[in-house]
């Protein structure tokens, strides 16, 4: 028999179950597990379109490719660290850096043939950064220090470093073979820069999802624990996410001095927070574990378009890192809501 207490509880559960069935968090989580931001990205695109000038137009289509993939590549490298548990905060030095290393290395004339020019300033400035990805991975890896401590060092360092050999001023002479092919070269009419993501991104896709490597990664974001039991050495593939990571920022770094034609000690400035926030709109999780090349792809577009806007609208760039910045705490609120 039930005493009075008990019958008040029941029906005051009753009273208020009605009301609570409409979830509002639960809603949203559901709606972005399925359809992710590509309804908001529908509507930017709608409202680009109607209100701001020049949007529709194949030059403006060709723009956003362009920067499209730059940012893409970049990302890529950034959902590495994160799948395994970390980020990094100092691609966008990186990018600095890589670029300045490679001009200073090509602008040496060692040799008259820009081919041999170009290739040695790409894996130069590749190395340089991949340098930087193994500090980064072997001070998280070896010795616990958190991830944001040592990028932030690293990403001052790396700063320094880019302004110091340049002298703060733009490093002339690259080479034409470089800024013909890499910066504007096309093929029917498709931008070179595209179809070099689109590589990247299906190797990457490749790697991730049907080598062990990626398994790896997945385990190691997933529960480093548990990897570590079953045999996978944490540590070792720990230090690989970031070697990537500064890879593809070099590389990044490598097509942007292409395309601008020098190298640039303050290039990629924006990009470490673009590249999260493209990240974390394309479904990579905050903490590890989840991640996919093409979610990438969609939320760098999505980030690209949203500058492409307020660049045609002439919006000044430092509201457009406001509105970075509330994009990125938006996705990472997005988040942990789906987490949750």
């Amino acid at each position: 028999m039930k005493d009075e207490g008990s019958v008040i509880t029941e029906k005051f559960d009753n009273i208020v179950t009605p009301a609570d069935s409409f979830n509002f968090k639960e809603m949203l989580r559901e709606m972005i597990q399925k359809v992710g931001f590509l309804p908001l990205l529908v509507v930017i695109l709608l409202i680009a379109g109607l209100f701001v000038n020049n949007f529709f137009t194949a030059k403006n289509a060709m723009n956003l490719l362009r920067q499209t993939s730059y940012l893409a590549i970049i990302t890529i490298g950034e959902m590495l660290v994160f799948i395994v548990g970390g980020f990094d905060l100092s691609i966008g030095s990186l990018v600095a850096l890589t670029s300045v290393v490679t001009v200073l290395i090509t602008s040496s004339k060692f040799t008259s043939n820009e081919i041999v020019l170009t290739f040695a300033g790409m894996g130069g400035g590749v190395i340089i950064a991949s340098l930087f990805g193994l500090i980064n991975g072997a001070a998280v890896a070896f010795f616990r220090v958190a991830p944001f401590i040592v990028t932030l060092a690293t990403m001052g360092i790396a700063a320094g470093l880019a302004l110091h050999l340049s002298g703060g001023t733009p490093v002339w002479g690259v080479p034409n073979f470089l800024t013909n092919v890499f910066g504007s070269g096309s093929i029917v009419t498709i931008p070179t820069v595209f179809l070099i993501m689109l590589s990247v991104s299906i190797i990457m896709y490749i790697l991730l999802n049907y080598t062990h490597l990626g398994r790896y990664f997945w385990a190691i974001g997933g529960n480093e624990s548990a990897a570590i039991l079953s045999g996978v050495n944490s540590k070792k593939y720990t230090i690989l996410a970031y070697v990537f990571c500064g890879a593809f920022a070099g590389f990044t770094g490598i097509l942007l001095t292409a395309r601008v034609g020098a190298g640039e000690p303050v290039l990629g400035s924006g990009l470490m927070l673009q590249a999260m926030a493209a990240a974390v709109i394309g479904g990579t999780k905050v903490g590890g574990g989840e991640g996919n090349i093409p979610g990438v792809i969609i939320g760098s577009f999505f980030i690209t378009v949203v500058g492409n806007v307020m660049n045609l609208a002439n919006i000044g760039s430092y509201i457009q890192m406001i509105v970075m910045g509330l994009i990125l705490l938006f996705a990472i609120i997005s988040d942990e809501i789906i987490k949750k």
